[in-house]
């Protein structure tokens, strides 16, 4: 039984005609499901939501997600009017140029929005990655007299969420980690952006659920308010699994002619049956952006709550201090971001004798110095953890704590426990990435994330929201070419390096050698605005001797001279990343016996070198130096840039092939001896004196 109050019917029908008002001013925007969905978002957010509009970065309040974020004007008037500093001109100037409030909600644009929303199924996957975050770091900070981390993470998911395939990838490892905090709301309209959904979607969504381990409600009338808070309660109450609280709504609730139509979904109302709809809820229909002092009133008791709440867990951080020092220190940075004093004091070093060296191994050992000093670090691999060299001995799995008769070691040792730091997604590489952005965007961790290059394409819509959200990922990519050999062309990247580092600021990273691999690690751990991608081999590669040649620590330039000619006007560049260095080196030794003055330049990250000062990249690259070549196990596709109308580039323009690796990357032409033919061709021949 519905028993919503007066005050609940004039805050809910704020929030639908603030959302309907400023669509309509736009001309653009999506009105259908904030004017559904207000009732559900009102409940939560006045009822139940930890949250301190003063402070939208409080580290323990809860974390909402607007996983439909097309719906982005509930999410906007929800931050107007609980008292986000989001003003009423900013509601005005939606979807207009430098506003804050843009078509889709993004993270560091607006105060309060948590993740950047609107591609479907990625705020479902980043609600589990905050989930995670939340419960792992309870495990290893809580104590039972201070229990310091202890928040909710909810969200408001649509019908296109739960089609899409993230989002069924997020939701079965989120049943399989008993993630009893994580509560989702499901708006059920029955309506996409074409048509109903039973043209597509005939399934029992909740029965789905049932199977994925989640515990399942319905709520069969949206507008009720009372069945809603209900169904909030036992879902805070079932602390063993994940919640999904299906609720049934009208979309553009209200509308005489656009409820429950796919019309509604996507474009404003018009002028005229705006008039009509707020005459059908009993709104002024003569008022824009109206806000009544009854309902603003209502709204900002959030503002004395969260301050009060946020008070009370500062005063319980503190008692947390005196009793347990050390680990107060260490959550305190965690939260901060910050890297502790030496953290890279154990990084290892690589010299010829130590033998050839999968960057992959190279990474392994950085990763294995990292976690012993790092306490935020913490991730795993999509099945492929002893493939990619990803495992975190001695550090457990995150997994729920294991029953009476289950095996208690883990896959790498120390057991299984929420406190566990190696992540298991099984084969789920779009939910894993989009995992890691919540995890990052939590707070308090460090997420790494592996798997092949290959698979890097079910990762790429995450990976770029990553960027977009500046979030610190790091991504360990291996098998990074055709060099993969025997596997063939389905598990042989090609285009794959082209792909990432078309992305606006990804930092792609492709060392040539172990020392090369230590030094990028040490970048992506420092680097805290922008995801970090580290692309490795499976083959060995040979380590360079850092005593002949220059410094590893060249890599945070992008790209450095490690053998240079004679002159400062070489005759020929040669450059190259991660396994082909190796090749660009023997090359220039044998150039060199033909007279040939030769440059070889490490060039690991372009996104890195394009960030130098013109100086800098000139004396690397000087104008005069225009016979080029490129060497890289790749597409060819963005190399032209730096070598010139003049210069070459051997790259991989086709599919690879199944054989043994060297023999693949002799037959595309990744020799010493195909190097320097293709080199001779691009210097003038000398004339005999």
């Amino acid at each position: 039984m519905n028993t919503r109050s007066n005050v609940d019917e004039l805050c809910i029908n704020t929030l639908r005609f603030l959302a309907v008002d400023a669509v309509q001013n736009a001309n653009s925007g999506h009105p259908g499901m904030p004017m559904g969905a207000a009732p559900m978002a009102y409940t939560l957010w006045t009822r139940f939501l930890k949250h301190n509009p003063s402070n939208p970065t409080w580290f323990d309040r809860d974390r909402f997600v607007l996983s439909a974020g097309h719906g982005s004007m509930l999410l906007y008037a929800l931050l107007h009017v609980t008292g986000y500093g989001v003003s009423m001109a900013d509601i005005k100037q939606f979807r207009q140029w430098g506003s804050i409030t843009p078509g889709h909600p993004e993270k560091l644009h607006t105060p309060g929005v948590e993740v950047t929303t609107g591609p479907l199924g990625q705020g479902f996957g980043n609600g589990v990655g905050m989930a995670i975050a939340e419960k792992h770091l309870a495990a290893r900070y809580n104590r039972d007299s201070h229990k310091i981390i202890d928040h909710f993470t909810y969200a408001i998911c649509s019908d296109g969420d739960i089609m899409e395939g993230v989002a069924s990838e997020a939701a079965s490892l989120a049943g399989h980690l008993k993630l009893g905090k994580l509560i989702y709301l499901y708006d059920a309209n029955h309506i996409s952006l074409a048509a109903a959904t039973g043209l597509t979607l005939t399934e029992d969504v909740k029965k789905r659920f049932d199977a994925y381990q989640w515990h399942t409600q319905v709520v069969d009338d949206g507008n009720d308010v009372s069945a809603i808070s209900q169904a909030i309660e036992d879902a805070q109450r079932e602390s063993e699994k994940p919640s999904m609280i299906i609720v049934h709504t009208h979309i553009g609730y209200g509308s005489p002619k656009m409820q429950d139509t796919f019309e509604a979904h996507g474009k404003p109302l018009g002028e005229k049956e705006v008039v009509e709809t707020k005459k059908n809820l009993g709104w002024p229909s003569d008022k824009s952006f109206y806000l009544p002092a009854e309902a603003r009133d209502h709204f900002q008791k959030a503002i004395d709550k969260g301050a009060k709440a946020e008070k009370d867990w500062n005063d319980r951080f503190g008692a947390y201090k005196r009793k347990l020092p050390k680990e107060h220190e260490e959550l305190s940075r965690m939260i901060s971001g910050k890297l502790p004093e030496d953290w890279d004091k154990d990084m290892p070093v690589f010299a010829p004798g130590d033998g050839d060296m999968a960057t992959r191994n190279a990474s392994h050992a950085a990763i294995s110095a990292l976690v012993g000093r790092v306490s935020s670090l913490i991730g795993g691999a999509a099945d492929l953890a002893p493939s990619t060299k990803t495992q975190l001995k001695d550090l457990g799995d995150f997994e729920p704590p294991p029953g009476k008769n289950e095996d208690t070691q883990g896959s790498a040792g120390g057991g299984w426990s929420w406190a566990g730091r190696n992540l298991h997604f099984g084969v789920r590489e779009h939910a894993m990435a989009s995992i890691a952005n919540g995890i990052a965007a939590h707070g308090g961790l460090t997420p790494f994330v592996a798997t092949f290059l290959i698979f890097s394409d079910y990762m790429r819509p995450t990976i770029r929201l990553a960027s977009l959200m500046k979030l610190p990922v790091k991504y360990v990519f291996t098998h990074d070419s055709i060099g993969v050999g025997e596997d063939g062309p389905t598990h042989e990247p090609v285009e794959q390096l082209a792909s990432l580092r078309a992305i606006p600021g990804l930092v792609v990273i492709r060392p040539a050698d172990g020392n090369e691999t230590i030094e990028a690690w040490r970048f992506a751990m420092e680097e805290r605005d922008r995801p970090v991608a580290l692309v490795l081999t499976r083959q060995k590669l040979p380590i360079i001797n850092r005593q002949k040649f220059p410094s590893a620590e060249g890599v945070r330039r992008g790209a450095y001279i490690l053998s240079d000619s004679s002159s400062t006007e070489p005759e020929l560049i040669l450059m190259a990343t991660g396994s082909e260095v190796s090749l660009a080196l023997e090359a220039q030794r044998k150039l060199r016996d033909e007279e040939i003055d030769v440059r070889v330049v490490s060039m690991p990250s372009w996104e890195l070198f394009e960030q130098q000062s013109e100086k800098y990249r000139l004396s690397v690259f000087p104008d005069k130096a225009t016979a080029r070549l490129a060497i890289e196990a790749a597409s060819p596709l963005g190399w032209h840039r730096w070598v010139g109308s003049h210069g070459d580039v051997i790259g991989v323009e086709t599919f690879g092939a199944s054989a043994p690796g060297p023999r693949v990357l002799k037959e595309y032409g990744f020799t010493v001896e195909n190097i320097c033919a293709r080199a001779r061709k691009l210097v003038p021949k000398k004339e005999l004196s």
